[in-house]
């Protein structure tokens, strides 16, 4: 009988095997019931293998059922499928279950594989729990798993995430201490966050001073402190250690030179961006698109705008590095120089010469329109935009919904407005009070009124600008009623008039009122004795406003 069930048992096995060499897991899963509710004896190592395969596929529901039914049997996972289970659970951030399994793990005297504990500080760095990373990388030591450089470089690079930077040094250097070498991730972890914050010299004190000799630094390491040093504008000792890095052995790249060139270009320091350009052309290094580009960007600062275009045509095309980024760049200089004109015949030019415009050409192009108070020429860009497919965001669409209320041109206005709603841009508050400012502005109240009430059914409610808005367009157009009431809604809606408006506000009240209001004396008295007269209305609640509207 017990060779008859050890039979069934490897076909049960064999089956399984099949199933999920196929990729049939559902089957697999299935025969592994199937197995289980037999006569058959299930050992230790089919629940391995099983919750293995489930784990692979991230069948993570039903690996904590088996995981559950494992435990409910007396068995126990070993310490290669816990690791495996492990970072699977790290893939889909279930902390939960992983605490559980660290438990578990705990109460049975297993230990998992360095690379799970790894992977496992590396989830609970990026979630911000770097405390618990710490207990962690503490019970990885107590445990018998000595961390290693991975595991110090996670941790480091956590602690400068959230910007707990000293005790990041101090980590660095308890790895030191403890004999763990450092490679050029981890210096790189520790650089960028010291970097980050300015303290530069102290970056390169722990890792090029400290260990010179004992680590190959590669060019990724020397560009993350060059850069580090330019940005706190300290180019001599970037220009120093870009040196330094020459003599040891490790030639500066493309990306050592775009770091300088980018300070250089920064600072306005153009003949040192140029020279520095030519040198690397001199050494056999081809500068590329962004080298160009930021010198590009540094002539147009420079308001260079001429020099600008002569690099354009005369080496950026030549080489097939001029693109829309370029184009932009000096087509922002001319707009801000006030030279519209020329920056559209640029934009002109990009065309026929096949570099299509983005929505960062127009916007700059229409809005610099807008400013030279050119509404035609800019709603003809805005068509042009839409027809090749691209839309304004909704910052752009309100600014010239915007220009056209106030230059009178409210019917275009809306028209946008409706163009915009078109394609999906959902308007806000500040959207609205353009278009309503508009109609307000041409007496034409009650299309204020319907934007007032169809803004609400959209989620973008008034806000106190609104309310002024329309308040001052129901008192041009003499619907002191109705103004009233969209006070009284302002005010429940925790809004305040201006002294201005209310006092307009309340002298047009003031007449329609009956003398047989009694309260109105009590408030006439208050105003002799000097409170404001807006406040005069606060007092009397909304009893002047409900005695007007009835």
């Amino acid at each position: 009988m017990y060779k008859a069930l050890g039979k069934q048992r490897l076909i049960y096995r064999s089956l399984i095997a099949s199933y999920v060499k196929s990729g049939l897991i559902d089957n697999a899963i299935k025969v592994f019931d199937e197995m289980s509710q037999s006569d058959c004896r299930i050992f230790s190592v089919d629940y391995n293998r099983f919750l293995g395969v489930l784990i692979k596929n991230q069948r993570f529901e039903l690996s904590e059922y088996y995981y559950d039914s494992l435990n409910s049997k007396g068995f126990s996972l070993s310490s290669f499928t816990y690791s495996r289970f492990i970072s699977g659970l790290c893939q889909v951030r279930n902390l939960y279950l992983l605490s559980r399994l660290f438990e578990d793990m705990d109460r049975l005297g297993i230990v998992p594989d360095i690379w799970a504990f790894n992977i496992y500080l590396n989830l609970l760095c990026g979630e911000s729990l770097v405390d618990d990373a710490l207990i962690l990388l503490r019970l990885m030591r107590d445990r018998g798993r000595e961390p290693d450089v991975v595991s110090y470089t996670i941790v480091i690079s956590g602690l400068c995430r959230v910007k707990r930077h000293d005790e990041a040094v101090d980590m660095w250097k308890i790895m030191i201490k403890r004999d763990v070498k450092p490679d050029n991730k981890a210096c790189r972890a520790l650089m960028l966050g010291l970097c980050d914050i300015g303290k530069v010299d102290l970056a390169y004190e722990l890792t090029v001073g400290d260990m010179r000799g004992k680590v190959c630094f590669d060019a990724v390491i020397y560009n993350v402190l060059i850069f580090g040093f330019c940005r706190v504008g300290r180019i001599d000792k970037a220009l120093t250690l870009k040196n330094f890095m020459k003599k040891n052995g490790c030639e500066p790249d493309l990306i050592t030179h775009n770091v300088l060139l980018n300070h250089c270009c920064n600072a306005l320091l153009l003949d040192e961006a140029e020279k520095l350009l030519e040198k690397m052309q001199r050494s056999g290094m081809e500068p590329d698109s962004y080298s160009y580009n930021e010198l590009l960007k540094g002539f147009c600062k420079a308001n260079r705008i001429d020099k600008a275009y002569v690099l354009l045509v005369t080496k950026m095309e030549v080489k097939g590095y001029a693109d829309v980024v370029s184009y932009n760049t000096i087509i922002t200089a001319l707009c801000k120089s006030g030279v519209t004109r020329k920056a559209y015949k640029l934009f002109e030019e990009m065309g026929r010469k096949g570099i299509a415009p983005d929505v960062v050409t127009f916007t700059i192009l229409i809005d610099s329109f807008l400013k030279e108070r050119n509404s035609v020429v800019a709603k003809a860009l805005l068509d042009e935009m839409t027809n090749v497919g691209l839309f304004p965001s909704l910052a752009l669409y309100t600014t010239i919904i915007d220009h056209l209320c106030k230059t009178g041109r409210v019917s275009m206005a809306h028209g946008i407005f409706h163009d915009m709603v078109k394609h999906r841009i959902v308007p806000d508050v500040i959207s609205y009070n353009a278009l309503i400012g508009g109609y307000c502005k041409t007496y034409q109240v009650s299309e204020a009124l319907c934007l007032f009430k169809e803004m609400q059914t959209r989620g973008a409610y008034p806000d106190e600008v609104t309310y002024k808005l329309i308040i001052r367009g129901l008192i041009n157009d003499k619907k002191i009623s109705l103004a009233c009431e969209v006070w009284d809604d302002m005010m429940k809606n925790g809004f305040t008039l201006d002294s201005y408006l209310s006092e307009t506000l309340i002298d047009l009240m003031l007449p329609l009122v009956s003398v047989e209001c009694g309260a109105l004396g009590t408030c006439l008295d208050t105003a002799e004795m000097g409170m404001d007269r807006s406040c005069c209305v606060l007092m009397l609640g909304t009893s002047i406003c409900i005695h007007v509207l009835n």
